[in-house]
């Protein structure tokens, strides 16, 4: 089994990414957030790896730290989540919003992983709930009603969804601002270098 591996970009993809080995590309598949951080060809890359084997397919997925392939191999312990499933919640979520989800039982969270149903979110949180938890005690929501509605917004002007949670998680976590506002912050995260 590959458990890690050191290269240097290649090429990238949609879903993928190709990582020059000793002259030999492997083509790993990686988070969506992650692959704006690796766009750059011949930038090295050092990756935690799980090796996904199926009858007709080997694939190789990839990932920043130790922790994410932990989650990744949580996620895949969960009947009806597959391993294209539980890429999308990890490129979609961090982990502590995953955490957040699951801990404080908020399928709501997960539903806005493209992918994951009702069914699937509340599954997650069903057999994940014992064995991932929120960092810290009494944890703040991360994601509220008005951040959902920022998100939303955003999506509609044609942001990713990725992008508007990084925009979202970068807000000041302030209830009483109004959402014009949070909007118009969000959008500035944008306009910054």
């Amino acid at each position: 089994m590959i458990a890690r591996l050191s290269g240097t970009v290649w090429s990238t993809a949609e879903d993928h990414v190709v990582v020059r080995v000793g002259g030999v590309g492997l083509k790993v598949s990686v988070p969506t957030d992650m692959l704006e951080q690796l766009g750059e060809v011949e930038r090295p890359v050092e990756l935690f790896t799980h090796w996904h084997v199926r009858e007709n397919e080997l694939t190789l997925y990839g990932f920043r730290t130790e922790e994410e392939v932990a989650l990744f191999r949580l996620l895949l312990s969960v009947s009806g989540v597959g391993p294209k499933c539980a890429l999308s919640v990890l490129g979609t979520l961090s982990l502590d919003s995953l955490r957040q989800a699951v801990g404080q039982e908020e399928p709501g969270i997960l539903t806005r992983v493209p992918g994951v149903g009702q069914k699937t979110a509340k599954a997650i949180i069903f057999h994940l709930k014992d064995k991932l938890a929120p960092r810290g005690v009494g944890a703040a929501p991360l994601l509220s009603d008005a951040d959902a509605a920022v998100i939303t917004t955003l999506t509609g002007l044609g942001f990713s969804l990725v992008e508007a949670q990084r925009a979202v998680q970068s807000l000041p976590r302030d209830e009483e601002m109004p959402l014009e506002e949070k909007v118009r912050q969000a959008l500035a995260y944008f306009a910054a270098p």
